[in-house]
């Protein structure tokens, strides 16, 4: 919570700092939403001492409605702000038909288990706009993120839970081309591979300009990534049919 609150409080900062520097600036709100579905979620927690099972094949994830939330915060023609709330819950249940040794726990074969993947992310990214072109914009730049991740199985009167909430700085990126005056084509996203895990979270899109106040897009989002270490083995990829709107404040 206290991690949540501090990003949060940078990015006011930086809105009330940066009016002074940039008397252009314009603030917009990203909407987006759509369905998100499986693609795998291998499990082994311990990540030294337990049973590495999926919670997409030795159990059956259910796909669910997304959504996520965006400040953007652009000040001057090429520095842009952002604030990204997007919250992720999966569930899964079945019957696998071996024992699984999760967080200190033993779920015996053939019982039922019900699962609950959690991995809400909160990110705080500055990126510098490189290329500025009337057909293409380019930018790159950093974003801090905080995860608020857990993992917990049940079965009748055994549970077991594994949480992690930490701190991982991503390279933030953003290319638009747009071929025709309202028409884009879009790639956006945050990536970072490290020797202690992963992650990647892009968009492939088409936008729309509606109007000077209102934009649409929609397209595939991937998000994956996951960590391998003595304290916890966790991998996944999500797949994400996306629309949403840019609203210009």
């Amino acid at each position: 919570m206290a991690k949540r609150l501090t990003l949060i409080s940078a990015f006011l900062l930086i809105l009330v700092i940066f009016p002074v520097i940039a008397l252009n600036a314009q603030i917009s709100l990203d909407l987006e939403s759509g369905l998100v579905t499986t693609g795998y979620n291998d499990v082994r927690i311990p990540g030294n001492q337990g049973t590495l099972f999926s919670l997409n094949e030795d159990l059956e994830a259910n796909s669910k409605i997304f959504y996520r939330i965006r400040v953007n915060y652009e000040a001057g023609e090429r520095h842009t702000f952002s604030l990204l709330y997007a919250p992720l819950t999966i569930l899964s249940d079945g019957r696998p038909d071996e024992d699984i040794s999760f967080a200190g726990e033993l779920f015996p074969a053939n019982s039922d288990i019900d699962a609950t993947y959690k991995f809400n992310s909160y990110r705080l990214t500055y990126r510098y706009k490189v290329i500025q072109k009337p057909k293409l914009n380019f930018g790159i730049g950093f974003t801090a993120k905080i995860r608020d991740a857990s993992i917990a199985l049940t079965s009748g009167d055994v549970s077991g839970k594994k949480v992690n909430v930490g701190f991982v700085p991503i390279i933030n990126f953003r290319l638009l081309w747009r071929p025709a005056e309202k028409f884009g084509i879009l790639l956006d996203g945050d990536a970072l591979a490290a020797p202690q895990g992963r992650a990647e979270d892009v968009l492939v899109a088409a936008t729309y300009r509606l109007s000077d106040r209102l934009g649409l897009k929609a397209g595939y989002r991937i998000l994956e990534g996951g960590a391998d270490n003595d304290e916890v083995y966790t991998f996944s990829l999500f797949h994400y049919a996306s629309v949403g709107f840019l609203i210009y404040l």
